[in-house]
């Protein structure tokens, strides 16, 4: 479950700029007002970083800084970008680009295909399997299912490194990878791949940013026109891009640098896909000018949560670590993790789903709930258990909630009674909007009690429980809301893909439940040869390992349960033991040689002034605040006078009436309007700063250069109390 759907569900949109501010702490509020880049900010787990990026975003657009079309915010996932949209339209900041990298490259790639290549863009495949499969066919080459995957997992991971096929075996040498057959089978299989894939006129998604850059880089005509379009970067997870998504990023900036950039070294979990940590890192050194905001206050876990996770990563090594973050709880004390010892792993998911049966019964919700693991293996495991204890369960990774089939038709249904629901029977005695829907959503297989059992038929009834739900939740928030109106919610909610709750424990990898967050967490499997995985043999790897397991422990925001079992199944010889990482940290252990580094401090780092890089320093619009009480303005009229519409003036009276006559004047004497002198407003800023020189002049919004050119002189000598003949005299 996401922070997101944890809070309000549906909160009041912020009816002003300085009202987006409102309730961010002073490092959230440094990131959401420092609205020119360079900027990185360093977040650790459950300190609010999409919270703190979505309001710099809508901060900068109501403050009239931004403009939404001009914003490009990218991140990792569907549900991250999505998650990031619905913020945003929340915000009052709804047309602000969030995507994944992939899918902003592929949109930019097929509006500009016929134009830098000709023709039609050729097919993307989603998967690559059956495509390598061939190529190893094409190369008399056999592989088993494992290899197959192994082998594409080679294949883009040198996609993404940009290396070549016939660089692949150095390459990996020097990455450290053990490749899953020999080196220059690899490469031969690579290369094969990449043949099948010209002859039959298909791409790949790696291929979708690899042509991307290749036209950007070719086609400078292209790349203005894209930079032309959006001028601001955002992007989320940095610590996780890859070098052919750095790349991507560079030709999208240009020479600028109005850039944001959010991560945390310390949940560097994807380095097998070729993501890297350097580019978090280096951050500083490439922009030596940026703003540098450090986010170490965590709201999602309490202390002794916190504590464990400051403990995992105090003991670790690397550069990632020498960058790590000491977390601050903000939450009230909680109780102590669970530890577990258990004879076997049967035993331990029969543990996890009895513990798990008490809490839905003592009133926790199942949503509240995640198994965590390291490998997909082991849930078939935890997925008997559940069930043998009837808790209802969904897998993470599954198909999204608004493409299940179940969905689309509900919607359907929903939006034909929405329009003809007076001809509707099963509406004839029911009025208010939840009633509606739990009509509606009966003849589309919802009952008032779930079926009994897991699989299929489980799955469709939670999807539709869940519509149920979320049109309850909307009536309260909203009284007087209609089945239109809740359609509509829904429309937004799909585009965005802001999916709701669906009431079962949550089964997922570790990989998969980054950035999300749950009341209730069971870390099972944490043993040596699990976590780390036994396949995990230099430091850089074992380290990673350390990470993974702290991110783990940061979804929990209250209870946590961490367990291992001895053996892998029953009767067998108990020779597994608990994972290194705890060592020190359970009870009754005693730390492994390690070092605990001071961790880092949360803050605002100033970049050092003139070290933005070479680009040429444009002029940078600043959001603009009433010279009276402070408040963010808007409005251009407001903008002008520098002061909100209500704020005393402390206009010279006579100084104004002296402008006017003379305005009407020129007016006369050029066979113009007046306003196309000076406006009332401009008039009026005039007569409140009487300015003393043209430097004075030149700031008050609407004197351009133009003008004070062709206007200064009388206005200045107005503005002294010269007679105009004085002022012509004096030139």
């Amino acid at each position: 479950m996401t922070a997101a759907t944890h809070s309000t569900l549906f909160p009041q949109v912020p009816d002003s700029a300085d009202a987006v501010l409102d309730g961010l702490d002073p490092e959230q509020r440094e990131v959401a007002t420092a609205l020119h880049g360079p900027v990185c900010v360093l977040a650790g787990a459950g300190t609010g970083k999409t919270r703190a990026i979505t309001h710099r975003i809508a901060y900068g657009v109501r403050a009239g800084v931004l403009h939404p079309s001009s914003v490009l915010a990218v991140t990792f996932t569907n549900r991250a970008a999505g998650e990031m949209r619905g913020r945003l339209r929340q915000l009052g900041a709804a047309g602000v680009q969030a995507r994944t990298f992939h899918s902003a490259a592929l949109r930019q790639l097929q509006y500009f295909w016929p134009k830098a290549i000709g023709g039609s863009m050729p097919r993307l495949v989603d998967r690559k399997i059956q495509l390598v499969a061939d190529a190893a066919a094409a190369c008399r080459i056999r592989l088993d299912r494992g290899e197959l995957r192994d082998v594409t997992a080679e294949i883009e991971w040198s996609k993404v490194t940009q290396t070549v096929p016939a660089d692949y075996a150095p390459a990996a040498a020097k990455a450290g990878r053990e490749s899953p057959r020999d080196p220059a089978e690899i490469a031969q299989l690579y290369a094969a791949y990449e043949e099948v894939k010209r002859e039959r006129s298909v791409i790949d998604f790696e291929d979708v940013l690899l042509l991307t850059v290749a036209v950007l880089q070719d086609r400078h005509d292209i790349a203005e026109q894209i930079r032309a379009q959006y001028q601001h970067f955002v992007v989320d997870e940095y610590q996780d891009v890859s070098p052919l998504q750095q790349r991507l990023l560079d030709l999208w900036l240009g020479e600028r640098d109005s850039l944001c950039v959010v991560g945390d070294a310390s949940q560097t979990i994807y380095s097998f896909t070729g993501a890297t940590p350097d580019h978090l890192l280096d951050f500083r050194t490439r922009h030596p000018g940026a703003t540098v905001v450090k986010l170490v206050r965590d709201y999602r876990s309490t202390p002794q949560v916190v504590h464990l996770a400051n403990g995992l990563l105090a003991q670790a090594r690397g550069r990632a670590a020498d960058h790590r973050l000491e977390l601050v709880s903000q939450r009230a004390p909680g109780p102590d993790p669970v530890y577990a010892e258990y004879t076997d792993e049967p035993a331990e998911a029969e543990g996890a789903a009895r513990r798990i049966r008490e809490l839905i019964d003592s009133g926790v919700p199942a949503s509240e709930i995640a198994i965590l693991f390291r490998t997909n293996a082991q849930s078939e495991t935890y997925e008997q258990a559940l069930a043998d204890a009837a808790v209802p369960y969904q897998l993470r990774g599954a198909e999204r909630f608004f493409d299940r089939p179940e969905v689309r038709k509900a919607g359907i249904a929903l939006r034909g009674a929405a329009r003809f629901g007076g001809n509707d029977s099963l509406l004839d005695d029911v009025v208010d909007l939840p009633s509606q829907v739990r009509a509606v959503l009966s003849g589309e297989g919802w009952t008032t009690q779930p079926p009994a059992g897991s699989g299929a038929v489980r799955e469709r009834w939670e999807s539709l429980a869940a519509l149920v739900n979320l049109a309850q939740d909307f009536a309260a928030a909203k009284p007087g809301a209609t089945l239109a109106d809740l359609v509509a919610e829904l429309d937004e909610r799909a585009n965005a893909q802001h999916a709701p709750t669906v009431q079962g424990v949550t089964l997922a990898s570790l990989h998969s439940a980054k950035g999300l967050e749950w009341d209730v967490v069971f870390l099972v499997g944490v043993a040596e040869g699990m976590m780390p995985i036994t396949y995990a043999k230099t430091d850089e790897q074992i380290e990673e390992e350390r990470r993974l397991l702290y991110v783990g422990v940061t979804r929990a925001r209250e209870h946590l349960h961490v367990s291992w079992a001895l053996s892998r199944s029953p009767g067998g010889r108990p020779s597994r033991r608990p994972s290194r990482f705890l060592d020190g940290l359970r009870p009754g252990s005693t730390a492994t040689t390690g070092r605990a580094t001071a961790g880092g401090a949360g803050g605002i780092e100033r970049g050092i002034p003139g070290t933005r890089g070479s680009a040429p320093k444009r002029a940078q619009r600043v959001p603009a605040r009433c010279r009276v009480c402070g408040r963010t303005l808007t409005d251009p009229g407001e903008m002008k006078l520098m002061r909100c519409d209500d704020c005393p003036s402390d206009m010279n009276e006579g100084l104004y009436e002296r402008l006017r006559e003379w305005r009407a004047d020129q007016a006369r004497s050029s066979g113009q309007p007046a306003f196309c002198v000076f406006t009332d407003r401009t008039l009026m800023a005039i007569a409140e700063s009487a300015p003393d020189d043209e430097r004075e002049l030149a700031r008050i919004p609407g004197v351009g250069m133009r003008k004070l050119t062709r206007y200064g002189a009388d206005v200045l000598a107005i503005c002294t109390g010269q007679s105009l003949a004085e002022s012509t005299d004096q030139d």
